[in-house]
């Protein structure tokens, strides 16, 4: 019951903490989001606000969404998302969203599509064994051997492992840590690997699961006063 932002992802590089250490960092481009409607409980039954991210001409609008922009008296956005709210009072049409509504957060969710790999066999796919290499195997080394068409019912069963189209699927990272956040680039820093390619499109979220977990930095403070206490107890 939270809102949450879409950005683009740029890269990867690396973030020196106060102990010195080096942490592999993901770079962000946080786009600002434009609240375009506010629904309201009478409504549609729920409180939620519709925001939207980045922008696209005109031209490339279709006539329903031309009309859409227009009555709202806004600029044309490229993706609408909605988030629902406990208090959609606080939202206004034309007010823009952005980085700060992650100030005290020190872990977030990010969703986001892996990379494409295209038509792939079971042996990459879903890391099979393959056939053997010897005794009478001809032609299908990596083949996925039989899919069970002469057992009861006599079919191939949904969802068993065979070769086909691999990665470019939504995938979400929970508890991913803010490493650093820089308000005025709008770049968000966070600690790890992010599914996609440059230039993917991410989805920003607030952590869904309550945390107990300390960052990288805490850790290094709480270490540092540990030390200190053991040197006083001397």
């Amino acid at each position: 019951m939270s809102i949450g932002l879409i950005g683009t992802k740029i890269g990867m590089t690396r973030e020196f903490i106060k102990s010195g250490q080096s942490v592999p960092v993901t770079v962000i481009k946080v786009e600002k989001g434009r609240v375009i409607d506010v629904i309201t409980e009478d409504k549609r039954g729920y409180k939620a606000v519709k925001l939207g991210f980045f922008k696209i001409k005109n031209s490339k609008l279709k006539k329903q969404m031309k009309g859409f922009f227009s009555k709202k008296n806004t600029e044309p956005k490229r993706i609408l998302k909605e988030f629902r709210v406990e208090n959609s009072d606080l939202y206004k049409e034309g007010n823009e969203l952005g980085l700060e509504i992650f100030k005290d957060k020190k872990f977030i969710d990010v969703r986001s599509k892996t990379i494409g790999k295209g038509f792939a066999g079971v042996m990459k796919r879903w890391n099979f064994g393959g056939l053997r290499a010897s005794h009478g195997v001809s032609v299908s080394h990596r083949s996925h051997g039989s899919t069970g068409q002469r057992q009861d019912p006599g079919k191939v069963f949904k969802g068993k492992k065979m070769a086909g189209h691999m990665g470019d699927k939504l995938r979400t990272i929970l508890n991913l840590e803010i490493v650093k956040s820089d308000l005025e680039n709008s770049l968000l820093y966070l600690r790890g690997s992010i599914p996609g390619s440059k230039n993917t499109t991410v989805y920003l979220r607030e952590s869904v699961k309550n945390i107990n977990r300390k960052t990288i930095n805490e850790k290094f403070e709480e270490k540092q006063k540990k030390a200190k206490a053991a040197k006083g107890k001397k």
